[in-house]
């Protein structure tokens, strides 16, 4: 079975804010390569794996993974809402498998998505049903959280499956690399918040409207160096590129959550999407990287990236 992986960055900041045309131009340019690398693959259904932020998943009960076997996206950051394509036997036979390798995992007739998993199907896809899609979501936000090394497992599993379906499959792993925005945590949360994040109940649209106006103006200040956000880590986001580059994945079983955190921000832990994707890209019959975009964009509040891998000797084949 063909497999392909792509992963990228988003933010709620891409299409809400103007920035300077040099930025914006390199940025799309990024995603373009994307784009074409992902139309030129032609996949029959992407495997997407993505966070979530407090907008579908909330502390009454957060699984620390879940396949969707239905799922909608919520409409946050001004992405799209509506249902996505989610094919149903591939979605119960991939969590059944799962399952089967001693991964727990639960599953969702009623997922709902944010612009963590809605927006990188926009930037590749145009539209959010235009594409087969298995969502696949980690818990990336809401402590605790479990090791580093089951998202790999998970991976794992995952890609064995794949490799003995007939579909052309695209690996797509949505996350932020270093980065520390206002998201909300239990233990720091008023008490409104707090009753938000465990219970789920929606935001009115003035909440909702509010919150995209911080998240707004804490980008700018934090561009500007007025908002005291947690610096980005050039440095660090570059070495986690480079250890994904090199297919061997056996290193991450030693970051530890705190260390991640210490690291990368509060919501670093969002390089579980692309761990996860590479590891069942790893599982699938490994691969070789095809194209590697990297930029620390304060205003965007995120070590931004984007790269593409095909299966190993695909790429000079």
């Amino acid at each position: 079975m063909p497999l392909a992986l792509c992963c990228m960055s988003h933010s709620p900041l891409l299409d809400l804010t103007e920035q300077p045309a040099e930025l914006t131009a390199d940025v799309e340019a990024a995603l373009g390569q994307a784009r074409r690398f992902v139309r030129d693959f032609a996949p029959d259904v992407v495997v997407l794996f993505a966070p979530d932020h407090y907008n579908g998943f909330f502390y009454r009960l957060m699984p620390p993974f879940c396949i969707g076997l239905r799922a909608t996206g919520v409409g946050d950051y001004g992405t799209a809402d509506g249902p996505l394509d989610v094919p149903w036997d591939l979605a119960h036979e991939l969590a059944e498998s799962i399952l089967a390798a001693d991964i727990d995992v639960s599953v969702s007739m009623g997922m709902e998505v944010d612009h963590g998993a809605v927006q990188p199907l926009e930037k590749l896809f145009g539209r959010i049903d235009s594409v087969p899609v298995v969502p696949v979501f980690l818990n990336s936000v809401a402590a605790p959280l479990g090791p580093i090394r089951r998202v790999r497992l998970l991976g794992e599993a995952i890609g064995r499956h794949l490799a003995d379906r007939p579909e052309r499959v695209l690996l797509l792993g949505s996350g932020g690399l270093s980065h520390d925005p206002p998201v909300p945590t239990f233990a720091t949360a008023t008490a409104d918040v707090s009753h938000r994040i465990v219970t789920g109940r929606p935001a009115s649209t003035t909440e909702r409207a509010a919150r995209q106006e911080k998240v707004i103006e804490a980008g700018s200040g934090f561009a500007q160096g007025t908002v005291p956000l947690r610096p980005l880590n050039p440095e660090w986001d570059q070495e986690f590129l480079d250890l994904l580059e090199s297919g061997d994945l056996a290193p991450l079983d030693g970051w530890s959550n705190t260390w991640i955190e210490e690291q990368g921000g509060g919501s670093a832990h969002e390089i579980r999407t692309w761990v996860a994707a590479h590891a069942a890209m790893a599982a699938g019959g490994g691969y070789e990287s095809t194209y590697r975009y990297y930029r620390p964009i304060p205003e965007y509040i995120a070590g931004f990236a984007v790269t593409t891998a095909v299966p190993k000797g695909a790429a000079t084949a």
